[in-house]
Formats: C-alpha cells, sequence, structure tokens
C-alpha cells in the first residue's frame, strides 16, 4: 500500500534478499547513475539517489526529515553507487541541499506539485464515484496511486483526504438526483412509504419485503409466493401500482403472465424442499428408533 507520509510500507529485508518494492523503486537506471556520479561528495551522492527513490515509492520527498528512511533502502542504493551506506549519515546537514536535490529530480523527471495535477485528478476521481461502490478509503488509495503514476506530488495526508470525501460526495449527489429525476412521481412515493412501520407493526414493509421464509411448510410455502406476486407484480416496480387491496391495477396486469410461470417453478422448488425436508426428518425418526 502507498502512504504519502513520512514512512515506507516496505517489510524486512532479509540478508542476501531484495524486496520487490526495492527492485522496483530504488533500483537506479541509466539516467539517474548518470547524474548521481555528476555530484562530488559520497553523501550527496547517496543522498540524491534515495530522494529519487523516495519520491518514485511515496509521491513525496521527504525534505523535512530526510533520514526517516529504511536502513535497508540506504543499504541497497550504496551497493549500487559502490559506497558505503554510512556516508548517508552525512547527508542533510546542509538542509539546502536536501531542497535543490528535491527540485532537480522534480524538473528533470517532470513531476508536478498537487495545484498542478489537481484538476486532472479530480476528473479521475468523479468518473471512479460515477462508475464504482468504491468507499472513501478504497478512493484515497487510487486518488494516492494515480497521483503517483502521473507524477504529481502528493499533498498532506489531511488535504488529499479532505478532496476525496468532497468529490465522493459531490458525485454521489449527482448520481442521487439523476436516478430521482427518472423515477415517476408516484413510483417514488412508493418506494418511500416501503420505508415507513405501519401501526402496530415492528418492521417497514421494505424488511418485511426483504426477508424470505423462516420454515419449510406448506404455510410458509404459501406466504412466499404471496410475496413474490406482491413484490413483481402489484406492487408498480414493473409499472402498476399498488391498491388498498394489494393488488395490482389494470396497468399491471399484463406483467401479471409473466409471473405465473415463475410462480409455479418457485413453488415447485419450495415443494420438492419441503419433501426433502421430510424425508430427512423420517429417516432420523426411523433411525432414532
Amino acid at each position: 500500500m502507498f502512504v504519502c507520509s513520512a514512512s515506507f510500507p516496505l517489510r524486512p529485508v532479509r540478508h542476501g534478499t531484495l524486496t520487490r518494492e526495492l527492485e522496483q523503486f530504488f533500483r537506479l537506471d541509466t539516467r539517474a547513475l548518470e547524474l548521481v556520479r555528476a555530484k562530488r561528495r559520497s553523501a550527496t551522492r547517496l543522498g540524491w539517489a534515495v530522494q529519487w527513490g523516495t519520491v518514485r515509492m511515496l509521491g513525496t520527498f521527504l525534505t523535512e526529515d530526510p533520514m526517516a528512511v529504511p536502513a535497508s533502502v540506504v543499504r541497497f542504493v550504496a551497493e549500487q553507487l559502490g559506497l558505503d551506506d554510512e556516508h548517508f549519515a552525512e547527508y542533510g546537514t546542509r538542509a539546502q541541499t536536501v531542497y535543490e536535490h528535491a527540485r532537480e529530480i522534480r524538473d528533470t523527471y517532470g513531476y508536478r506539485d498537487f495545484a498542478a495535477g489537481e484538476a486532472e485528478l479530480r476528473e479521475f476521481l468523479v468518473a471512479r464515484v460515477w462508475s464504482s461502490l468504491e468507499g472513501p478509503r478504497a478512493l484515497f488509495d487510487r486518488a494516492v496511486v494515480w497521483q503517483v503514476n502521473n507524477r504529481v506530488l502528493l499533498p498532506g495526508v489531511t488535504s488529499l483526504a479532505r478532496t476525496v470525501a468532497a468529490l465522493r460526495q459531490e458525485g454521489n449527489d449527482r448520481l442521487h438526483a439523476a436516478l430521482y429525476e427518472v423515477v415517476p412521481y408516484e413510483l417514488r412515493t412508493e418506494m418511500v412509504r416501503l420505508l415507513e412501520v405501519p401501526e402496530k407493526k415492528r418492521v417497514s414493509e421494505l424488511e418485511r419485503l426483504r426477508l424470505g421464509p423462516m420454515r419449510v411448510s406448506g404455510k410458509a410455502m404459501e406466504l412466499a409466493l404471496d410475496r413474490a406476486r406482491e413484490v413483481r407484480g402489484p406492487g408498480g416496480w414493473r409499472g402498476g401500482r399498488r391498491t388498498g387491496s394489494g393488488r395490482a391495477d389494470d396497468r399491471a396486469r399484463p406483467v401479471r403472465a409473466d409471473l405465473e410461470g415463475a410462480d409455479v417453478e418457485a413453488a415447485g422448488g419450495y415443494a420438492a424442499d419441503c419433501d426433502a425436508a421430510g424425508d430427512r426428518a423420517a429417516s432420523g425418526d426411523r433411525d432414532g428408533g
């Protein structure tokens, strides 16, 4: 997982082995080797190379605390440069050098400040909100990965979290408004009524329709069929409108034929389940006897 704080999500490195993260982000390419070898001091060479890998992995520079890097990272980079990793302790004694290296890497490799890439990030997140059911944590992670891949420097954690939360709320509001507009008024009214708890009842109509039969019996099968007819036919969800008697009006009648076959099939399956349960019970009685 990527993070935009001054910490590295690296697993411990065993002796003689390299983690996937080290190879992916801290293996110096030809261009980086040319740039780092142009530095005069060993400490600045090592520090520049570590910063190069840091921004590739975390999406930000550790300019405030350049020493907040695991020793395994420093050793891995030092081995590539033929240097002793102890030189890294000297890096950062001159704070200006750290910032100069960060600016050089940013300009050379085309990294952009968050403000320069914020519009593109917003467009990306709005599309994700509109087309997926991802929560704020998943969207935050996607935002971080998008910025790393597109070389946009990450802001603070709080700023990015607020941006993601605001865009998610705006996207959901747009989606809800769009759905609200296309749903007929009568259907909207019926859907709202499903959330109400009728007098002398313990649950709402939606909860009642949502729950299936709890027992295997003929009465339960009858109730299940009534429930299927109510949900799929007369409730208005397929063009009809529920009346006081719970039956569909004339506009819902054309869909009745579609339901009959489904009801018969459901009844047959339910009856088979009842028979199987009865057989098991009878078998248990015989075994017990």
